[in-house]
């Protein structure tokens, strides 16, 4: 679609020279009209005379609102009228709202008024536009007028937007039925909508100096759309750019960084107790076998190492140097990393930024950018690159090998994911400390873990995102190809300009970060348990081959639960075909229930339990298989997992290999059932009805994300 841009900067320069930041009704309206937002035909008056010539000739009825620069909230100031319907009711409308503006505000600066046609009923409806300070320039759609307030029923999306992601905003919001007419009212025109809002996504790319628009309401019928109030604020201050390195450089130096040949770790200590000599034994103890080099300027050798004054004096190359000193040193040593050219520098020292200490942190980011040096932290607990027995931290040693890759801001996170790791026995590619992310943040390890082999799973915890944007575009491309889960922390609303603006308050909710990680393929956890289970199941369960779910349980009351959680993770359960059906009616007692779920009830003996989960394995039609087992003393727990295992083994050997979660039920036995499961790489809960679903969930979320549905 062709835009009118020489408009719109004629608009946005003549605010700009004027020294405003707001532009008026006819400056916005000229704005709408160059890039195709449609909008009524209206008018500003200076006096009642003008009202009146400009209400006959738009023709009756007219809406009447105060032009003020001060007035925000025009409808809370009793500054708009509807149904003006001739010209003596309009001539009383501007002395009235005149009046209410004194009232409002004595000390607004009023411009006129304005009058506008009315337009008959339609849905309302808010469609905007927002800087967020993490992802940028947002759009907004949403349910309008004062519910836009009440209900904030609102999604987002990264601007610029295309059509067809600007229609699935519609279907976004939890008010999206009314779109298709409720009470005998015809469906609005979802197309002319979609444009809208990708007109609004143009604009404001177009002129980045537009930092919030409203288009509130926007009446919405089956005839199309028009923005009955159109409100532009801008925002002239330059943009300081971003520092974002290559996607080679970034590949280039995060290689070096993960998978280093050679590590010095300056502050290395011979003494026990202290951050260098943990580090110093971690690299020793874990088996790294690549060089190692202790620096310290007044020691010869450390733990049996040959010392070095200065990473300078290092006769080979280093790839990283781990830094153990006081913070007030930092900045000097990154100098000498850059003459010695080392990649990467691993900043365990606290007291920068989390401090207050932010010009501390400022200088070292300003060496480092000048000394072609990558910084992880500060203020972190290192990090660990299993496959090459590497743990770069003072804490604990952790070498169990796998597929997943963790990263969090907190080193408590980082302990949690170690132990659960542990005790769920679930390998790592990598658990990364990011600390302040003063350089080093969680797209630079996505554009590492996209690539590597050993890496299939990338689970963050995240308290914001340095640049949203970035990480949006990294995460969009690698959750195409490898499920990204994200626990992200502090999500409750930190907006403080509901004065200002709808979309502007809006922007800086939890409903931003929700928005734009489900459009970029990004699985959101809602707890840190949540974040780890899913790591470790989405690395287990293979990538389904369609949406219907089937629930196998021995104890209704499981059936019904599985059966809601099926709901709450946006699983399909199957409608059972009557020749399968029949074929479960076979294995099950009468008093049974056949259909989904299908109930064998408690009193079966495990040869029941064995055929009918042969029997859901082996059916093409059937993609995911929820079991639901109740502790008996017919089939105990130990037998129910010894069947369910051989099961799956025979089927997985058939080339069958379908998502099987289980939900055990019972007394603490099922505790040794579920860890035997585990470890056949069968996904299966203790005393939980929702947790497996909840995992099965996210890998269909991430299946559908990725076109594999």
């Amino acid at each position: 679609m062709t835009y009118d841009q020489a408009t719109t900067r004629e608009v946005l320069d003549g605010v700009k020279a004027s020294g405003r930041t707001a532009l008026n009704a006819a400056e916005a309206k000229r704005v709408a009209g160059a890039y195709h937002i449609p909008t009524p035909r209206e008018g500003l008056a200076t006096s009642a005379e003008e009202v009146v010539r400009l209400a006959n000739d738009i023709g009756y009825p007219v809406v009447m609102k105060i032009e003020s620069p001060d007035i925000l909230h025009k409808t809370d100031a009793g500054c708009v009228l509807r149904d003006v319907i001739d010209a003596p009711a309009a001539e009383a409308a501007y002395h009235s709202i005149r009046d209410n503006a004194r009232s409002y505000d004595a000390d607004a600066t009023i411009s006129g008024m304005q009058v506008q046609q009315q337009l008959p009923a339609s849905q309302e409806v808010i469609v905007g536009a927002a800087t967020d300070p993490a992802f940028g320039k947002l759009v907004a759609f949403g349910l309008g007028g004062v519910l836009v307030e009440v209900l904030k029923d609102v999604t987002f999306r990264l601007a610029p937007t295309s059509h067809e992601q600007a229609a699935g905003m519609l279907d976004d919001i939890a008010g999206s039925a009314v779109l298709n007419g409720v009470r005998g009212a015809p469906p609005v025109d979802r197309n002319a909508l979609a444009s809208l809002i990708e007109n609004v996504s143009a604009l404001v790319t177009d002129f980045p100096e537009i930092s919030e628009m409203d288009l509130n309401p926007v009446f919405v019928s089956a005839e199309g759309v028009a923005a009955v109030d159109v409100r532009i604020l801008c925002s002239f201050e330059p943009l300081v750019p971003r520092y974002r390195p290559s996607h080679d450089d970034i590949l280039s130096a995060m290689k070096r960084i993960m998978q280093p040949d050679a590590v010095a770790v300056i502050g290395a200590s011979a003494q026990d107790g202290k951050i260098g000599n943990s580090v110093m034994r971690n690299l020793i103890d874990g088996g790294y076998a690549g060089d190692l080099y202790p620096i310290h300027p007044k020691a010869d050798v450390i733990l049996d190492r040959q010392c070095y004054k200065s990473v300078v004096d290092v006769p080979g190359s280093i790839d990283i140097a781990i830094f153990c000193i006081p913070a007030r040193f930092v900045a000097e040593v990154i100098a000498e990393c850059g003459q010695k050219k080392i990649a990467g520098a691993i900043l365990i020292p606290s007291g920068f930024a989390e401090v207050g200490e932010h010009a501390l942190q400022d200088e070292i980011v300003k060496v480092a950018r000048e000394s072609n040096v990558r910084l992880m932290g500060p203020n972190i607990y290192g990090f660990y690159y299993t496959h090459q027995n590497l743990c770069a931290t003072f804490c604990t040693p952790y070498n169990e090998k796998g597929k997943v890759a963790l990263s969090s801001q907190s080193g408590g996170v980082g302990m949690a994911i170690i132990g659960f790791s542990r005790s769920a026995k679930m390998g790592v590619s990598a658990i990364v400390g990011l600390g302040n992310k003063s350089d080093i943040d969680e797209d630079d390890l996505l554009t590492f873990f996209e690539q590597d082999p050993n890496t299939e799973v990338i689970a963050m915890h995240v308290e914001d995102l340095k640049d949203g944007r970035a990480f949006a575009e990294v995460a969009e491309r690698v959750s195409k190809k490898k499920p990204i889960v994200m626990l992200k922390a502090g999500r409750t609303s930190t907006g403080a300009k509901a004065a200002k603006s709808h979309t502007g308050a809006l922007a800086g909710d939890d409903r931003v970060y929700d928005a734009v990680l489900r459009q970029c393929g990004v699985i959101r956890a809602k707890s840190l348990n949540d974040m780890l289970e899913f790591a470790r199941g989405l690395q287990v369960l293979p990538t389904p081959k369609g949406e219907n779910v089937v629930i196998l349980t021995g104890a209704g009351g499981s059936g019904v639960l599985l059966a809601d959680a099926c709901v709450d993770n946006d699983l399909s359960l199957m409608t059972m075909p009557d020749d399968l059906d029949a074929a479960f009616k076979a294995f099950i007692p009468p008093f049974g229930a056949s259909g989904n779920p299908v109930d064998i009830t408690g009193g079966e003996p495990p040869s029941t339990y064995r055929s009918t989960i042969d029997l859901a394995l082996n059916d093409e039609r059937v993609h995911a298989l929820i079991l639901g087992y109740w502790h008996t003393i017919i089939t105990p727990p130990m037998v129910f997992a010894e069947l369910l295992g051989e099961a799956v083994i025979e089927a997985r050997a058939k080339g069958i290999d379908k998502c099987v979660v289980a939900s055990l039920v019972g007394d603490v036995e099922i505790e040794q059932a579920c860890e035997y499961l585990l470890d056949r790489k069968i996904l299966a809960y203790p005393y939980t009805a929702e947790k497996p679903v909840e995992v099965l969930g996210a890998k269909y979320r991430w299946a559908r994300a990725a076109g594999l549905l």
